[in-house]
């Protein structure tokens, strides 16, 4: 695969077809490791989402999608998870483009999409109500689950195609319509999503992609009266923003925010494997990842041994060019991001952390590209330790005891995951019951399956993504009442 000669064009996916932007403006989007132009998306406007919400409102309540059944809309998901595979390549290839990530883990990503698409075309033939039998012999209930309507998705840049994967299918197995807003930075693989939805079968109208800026595009949606949910994957500051303007109409919202992940590490824990899950924790995807292990609390007695271990380890990582086989870690995303990471780990310097790797940009040619990079003896309230830095960044904190442990975690206004290595089994029952988190991941990093529910606690996130219940999320839940006989009178 080469870098493209001139930058691909897309338009607006409207009612299953491209159509220009009524603005008539682009958003040229740069390489961030080659620095060349790659792709060009409308610079949406209000219009073009309510033109979009129009064609989803409408293929919505002719019911050529909310009215089939669960084995129809099954069938359809089932063959875009295959088709997904099918076009690896250059979804693949797009995705690491815009983002800066490498080849091959773009590659492995779009699989693990087309498998969150089979998880919810499962799903698409188990969503029930219930029953009621026991209000007296002149009653009988039941409650039936239907489509929301027409939903909003947002997403981000950093996992551009598995996190609207995380979302579209389900939300088309409930049933619903849907207009999504991808980031600005990495629009190509979600308008690609569009061209596979269509061809699969899904009809026109039921999936438009709306490109362009938080404002108007991302604002008019979550304001928009015939839009009946918003489902958002980003920041926490955004979130809170989105959350307050769906309040306004009271819309349901579903936020997947952000993450100051803490693993800790026992002194009975084996450290090779903690060492390993450590490395791909913290550095996976350059950092840039919600669930990221950036902070890892050892305790005391093995936390020399622990660092040392690491930071070899550490150094075996990649960090060049996305489309390098051998490549780990690819590019930073804009320079606004390099610029917070860079700042958070002169921070932690300026705070007296140890620097015991890296902590610099990479001198290239092109791209923008920052060194692994480890600081050991992190105060647990140091920015550092307590903020989401998205970046190639570990923080090593040291504790005594695992209430200490515990505590620290414990500490931050997030809690979207955590976790903890041992060999003690009261240990890890006491951590897997006390951390705030959405997800704790005993003597293991990252692993996830589409069957688990996906989110978090305090500020990070409202509601919750995958898992057996994740079509639920698109759904309203309707009470049926029905009379037997001749009814009572009521005087």
């Amino acid at each position: 695969m080469s870098i493209p000669e001139q930058a691909r064009q897309f338009d607006l996916w409207i009612d299953g077809a491209y159509v220009a932007s009524e603005g008539g403006r682009y958003i040229t989007r740069t390489s961030p490791a080659h620095e060349c132009e790659v792709t060009r998306v409308p610079e949406g406007t209000a219009g073009d989402v309510n033109r979009a919400v129009e064609s989803a409102k409408a293929s919505f309540e002719s019911g050529v999608w909310s009215r089939i059944s669960g084995a129809e809309r099954s069938a359809v998901l089932y063959a875009v998870a295959d088709r997904l595979v099918e076009r690896k390549e250059e979804l693949a290839m797009l995705e690491t483009l815009e983002s800066g990530k490498p080849l091959t883990q773009a590659g492995f990503e779009v699989e693990w999409a087309a498998g969150l698409w089979k998880h919810a075309a499962a799903l698409c033939r188990h969503l029930y109500g219930e029953s009621c039998n026991t209000l007296g012999a002149g009653t009988v209930s039941m409650t039936l689950r239907e489509p929301i309507g027409v939903v909003g998705l947002i997403t981000p840049w950093n996992f551009p195609l598995l996190i609207a994967s995380q979302k579209a299918p389900y939300a088309l197995a409930a049933g619903c319509s849907a207009v999504i807003k991808p980031s600005e930075l990495t629009s190509a693989t979600t308008l690609l999503l569009a061209e596979v939805l269509k061809e699969c079968g899904v009809p026109d109208g039921v999936f438009n992609v709306v490109t362009g800026y938080g404002a108007p595009v991302g604002q008019t949606l979550c304001e928009h009266k015939d839009i009946e949910m918003i489902s958002f994957t980003g920041s926490t500051n955004v979130g809170k923003a989105i959350a307050a303007t769906a309040a306004c109409n009271l819309k349901k919202v579903c936020l997947e925010l952000g993450g100051k992940n803490p693993m800790i590490v026992m002194d009975d824990a084996d450290l090779e494997s903690v060492v390993d899950a450590a490395r791909l924790g913290a550095f996976f995807n350059m950092g840039e990842c919600c669930n990221a292990s950036s902070r890892i609390l050892v305790q005391d007695g093995i936390a020399d041994t622990f660092v040392e271990k690491l930071t070899e380890f550490a150094k075996g990582l990649d960090v060049s060019d996305p489309l390098n086989d051998a490549s780990k870690l690819g590019a930073i995303i804009n320079e606004a991001q390099e610029a917070k990471i860079l700042g958070y780990v002169q921070a932690g310097r300026e705070a007296g952390a140890t620097v015991c790797m890296g902590g610099n940009k990479v001198e290239t040619e092109k791209g923008r590209f920052i060194e692994v990079t480890i600081l050991d003896k992190v105060l647990a309230d140091s920015p550092v330790a307590t903020e989401e830095v998205f970046g190639p960044v570990l923080s090593i904190v040291r504790f005594k005891t695992l209430d200490e442990a515990i505590a620290i975690a414990n500490g931050t206004d997030f809690g979207l995951s955590a976790g903890i290595f041992t060999n003690d089994y009261n240990q890890s029952m006491k951590a897997a019951r006390e951390l705030r988190a959405g997800t704790v991941w005993v003597n293991t990093w990252l692993e996830g399956h589409p069957e688990l529910s996906f989110g978090g606690y305090k500020q990070s996130g409202l509601g919750r993504e995958l898992g057996s219940r994740a079509v639920e999320e698109y759904t309203e839940e309707k009470s049926v009442l029905f009379s037997l006989g001749k009814r009572q009178p009521w005087w």
